[in-house]
């Protein structure tokens, strides 16, 4: 008799992250002595500013190291909120705000607590790769709106009211996106809030983790300052990850309407409880202090995103429509290409070169590179990968 499995049937629908697993792959083949360029990380190559750290620091000395409320640290809540109104021009309240483990937990969070079975959540593609699999630890399917490269992946309005249904609970708004990139202007943001006035049962969730990450002359927008009447069904979701380089923090946090906050924290009580308390003294440190830091390493990013642009363009067979914010590119491959996955995989083993394969995203017809590097592995990386097309 076969075993029984002991997995539940949401463990076994999981697909794990791609995107780690190449990195954790492109590390393997370093620790074997492969000679490896990696561009798949979308990760800061910069350290946690000194002032964050050594705020974090204090809070040790001083005994801050004990557990806190689960929806976060007071004095944290309300500088997020502060933030929001001021920065963001959405009006909050730390009653509004829910400090989470990181951005993934703020989303995850959030579909726990507003989608049901049978919900539908809208996804324009391509898409961050973990949006769907948390829809579907929800209970919800996601329905992917794909767009195209050739159009810089301008979102299509038309195919993505079409795509609305009675079932249809929640849209997901990325700008800046990853991994394409793209910056939406306040006119698309306009274009989506009437959609979204038309569809009352539909909410939106915008991730603005990316927001301080913009070419020069580009503006970020956020969709509840750009309709303030629809604030109580947007949710944003941000943290301190990329603009302050405070990946391995876990630090993000959702805004939103009091109720679903309080619902969410309540989650979170039940799973993780308070993120690190010492940690958050550093992100209060964050919002607090000079945003120097933060305009630095914005301003390396783009030199470099420049640098990967030009390059990629340079090289026959490649589309690409240049990338206005993050740290990506995603380049279409030429149309004979069979693939990302095999692509990506070829690239590592023939040429030492770590890709993500757009497969991930949704668009088996891309790659994605991480400029969140150096500019002699940004170089490195763009000669290894002519020298595949070139064979």
């Amino acid at each position: 008799m076969p075993r029984p499995s002991l997995l539940s049937h949401r463990a076994i629908a999981l697909e794990p992250s791609l995107t780690l697993a190449i990195t954790a792959r492109a590390k393997a083949l370093q620790q074997e002595g492969r000679d490896i360029c990696s561009m798949s990380a979308g990760e800061p190559d910069f350290n946690t500013p000194d002032f964050i750290v050594e705020a974090s620091i204090k809070a040790l000395q001083d005994g801050i190291t004990r557990y806190g409320p689960a929806a976060g640290d007071p004095e944290l809540r309300e500088a997020i909120a502060e933030k929001l109104s001021r920065d963001n021009q959405i009006a909050s309240q730390a009653s509004n705000v829910l400090v989470t483990n990181g951005g993934k937990q703020a989303i995850f969070n959030l579909f726990q607590v507003v989608l049901n079975p049978g919900d539908q959540v809208l996804i324009p593609g391509p898409f961050w790769l973990s949006y769907p699999e948390m829809a579907r630890l929800a209970g919800a399917e996601p329905v992917i709106v794909p767009s195209k490269a050739e159009d810089g992946f301008r979102l299509d309005l038309q195919a993505l009211e079409a795509a609305i249904t009675p079932n249809t609970r929640m849209l997901v708004i990325n700008t800046p996106g990853n991994p394409t990139g793209r910056v939406s202007d306040r006119a698309e943001l306009a274009a989506l809030a009437d959609i979204v006035r038309r569809h009352p049962q539909l909410l939106v969730m915008s991730d603005e983790i990316y927001e301080y990450l913009l070419e020069d002359g580009e503006t970020h927008h956020s969709f509840a300052a750009v309709a303030p009447d629809l604030a109580e069904r947007t949710f944003v979701v941000n943290g301190f990850a990329k603009g302050w380089a405070m990946t391995g923090w876990r630090l993000g946090y959702l805004a939103g309407d009091a109720e679903v906050i309080k619902a969410a924290s309540a989650l979170q009580s039940q799973s993780t409880s308070n993120v690190c308390s010492f940690a958050q003294r550093g992100a209060l440190a964050a919002l607090r202090g000079s945003k120097d830091c933060v305009r630095s390493m914005a301003s390396s990013y783009n030199q470099r995103r420049q640098q990967l642009v030009a390059g990629l363009q340079a090289i026959d067979g490649l589309t690409l429509i240049p990338p206005k914010g993050a740290f990506y590119a995603f380049p279409k491959l030429p149309d004979s290409s069979e693939g990302s996955m095999a692509f990506c995989k070829t690239a590592l083993e023939q040429e030492g070169l770590a890709l993500v394969p757009g497969a991930a995203f949704g668009d088996d017809r891309c790659v994605r590179l991480s400029c969140a590097v150096s500019h002699e592995t940004i170089e490195d990386a763009l000669q290894r990968l002519g020298r595949l097309l070139a064979h």
